[in-house]
């Protein structure tokens, strides 16, 4: 009555690119993905407690910070006559600040002449 082919296993069997994959495939995809997400929830925590750290160090800047702002606030006015701590007076300042300028100028200048001697003389 029925002029069908017998059916044998191979005509049950999937395309191999249809199968489903195998129970030891799945493991170690789980696994695979099991540690990545360990190693990602690791560099989340590092970069958490970097940032934690980041934060305190950002607030004790600024707490640093606010307190010098207020000891310059406190800090005793200038004399009014000009004269610097210890008695000093401005135009004796000046003049050690030109005395210096004018040192370094010459030590500028030698310096500039020994650039110009070749280094095998």
């Amino acid at each position: 009555m029925s002029d069908a082919s017998p059916q044998t296993a191979e005509s049950w069997a999937l395309p191999e690119r249809s199968r489903p994959p195998l129970l030891g495939e799945l493991i170690e995809r789980i696994d695979e993905a099991l540690a990545t997400a360990r190693a990602s929830e690791a560099a989340v925590m590092t970069v958490g407690a970097a940032a934690l750290d980041a934060a305190e160090q950002a607030r004790r800047a600024a707490d640093l910070a606010e307190r010098a702002s207020a000891a310059i606030g406190s800090a005793p006015a200038p004399a009014p006559s000009g004269g610097a701590p210890g008695g000093r007076s401005r135009d004796v300042r000046h003049t050690e600040m030109s005395d210096f300028n004018a040192r370094a100028d010459r030590v500028a200048a030698r310096l500039q002449r020994l650039q110009r001697v070749p280094l095998s003389a």
